[in-house]
């Protein structure tokens, strides 16, 4: 009989980290492609992050030992992420390695307010400012750590992205889209000069944070596998994009995520970057190039999803839905590029 991978884990929590029971708790939700478990001992709690059994590969466990590297590499600077308790690289454990976190007791807000919060767009404006900040203090960190020196190419991310991606999609496309071939030249063309380098987390909106039950504040930014030391302004574009009852394309694409910031007397996506711009003294003179970017990228990375849902090998809301959404998308990002965002 195979042995529960959760046992092992504990067992693992109670030889190295001092777990008197190490009690799982459940599976949690979110984190990307990335397994979280919850484990308790007694008042004391903690996650752990894993690649699925099915899904090993040399990308998926780099991510977890990248989140890993990078939470360690941030943890004497006030930027709010779960403390690394752990890190386990012995395949005989479990078949693949693993990060013990801190649990924070906070919750993942999506489409509704927690019951605490004030129903008003007060409530939501103070969300969104701490969600500003948060992202102000992780752009914060000085680059030069030795601990962050192998992570990242800043040099020429922007483009290697834009080139990736047109690869990409003219190598496996499933349907016309020209207007993302047109948009990405137009991209290419339009790449602004470098600016200093940031650590970024690469997957930043409302949804991969933690905030109080309490009241609006964000208590923890999580799910960092696809973190680095790049340019920071590809962060508040991909924040930004998903902010504020503003949207070029009705009905929106992914009008699920953010969903709570879609009301009246929000703050809009050029308060919250004037925000963050105020607060590290960067100036905003590229974001129409940066908002358009956001939305072309996450069209032509999730045009693959479409494509596995035509080939009859992704069935789901989420696959079906891509049929409206990467159009959606791009019509974001032609509106971008003009400035109407």
């Amino acid at each position: 009989m195979a042995v529960d991978p959760t046992e092992q884990v504990a067992a693992w929590l109670r030889s190295y980290l001092g777990f008197q029971r190490a009690e799982f708790v459940s599976a949690l939700s979110g984190g990307n492609s990335n397994l979280t478990w919850q484990f308790r001992d007694g008042a004391r709690a903690c996650v752990v992050r894993t690649p699925p059994a099915n899904d090993i590969s040399p990308t998926s466990a780099r991510g977890i030992q990248r989140e890993a590297e990078i939470l360690q590499a941030i943890a004497d600077y006030p930027v709010r992420a779960p403390e690394v308790l752990g890190w386990c690289d012995d395949n005989q454990v479990i078949g693949r390695p693993f990060l013990v976190q801190e649990w924070i007791d906070g919750v993942a807000i999506t489409d509704a307010l927690p019951a605490a919060y004030s129903e008003s767009s007060d409530g939501v404006n103070r969300l969104g400012e701490s969600l500003v900040d948060n992202l102000a203090e992780l752009h914060g960190v000085p680059t030069d750590l030795d601990a962050l020196q192998k992570l990242g190419r800043p040099d020429g991310f922007v483009e290697r992205q834009i080139e990736r991606w047109l690869s990409v999609r003219k190598e496996h496309g499933v349907r016309e889209l020209p207007e993302l071939f047109a948009l990405g030249e137009w991209l290419g063309r339009n790449v602004p000069p470098p600016s200093a380098p940031a650590v970024i987390h690469g997957d930043y909106h409302l949804d991969n944070t933690l905030a109080s039950k309490d009241h609006p504040e964000i208590l923890a930014i999580i799910d960092w596998e696809l973190a680095t030391v790049g340019d920071c302004y590809l962060d508040v574009a991909l924040m930004l994009m998903f902010w504020g009852d503003y949207r070029t394309q009705d009905p929106p694409a992914f009008s699920a995520l953010q969903a709570v910031s879609r009301r009246s007397g929000v703050l809009s996506r050029r308060e919250l970057a004037g925000r963050w711009a105020e607060k590290l003294g960067r100036p905003l003179h590229h974001m129409n190039f940066y908002m358009a970017f956001a939305f072309w990228r996450l069209a032509a990375i999730i045009e693959g999803a479409y494509g596995l849902h035509v080939a009859g090998k992704l069935d789901s809301d989420y696959a079906r839905g891509l049929e409206h959404d990467v159009p959606a998308l791009l019509a974001e990002a032609q509106s971008a590029a003009a400035g109407d965002w």
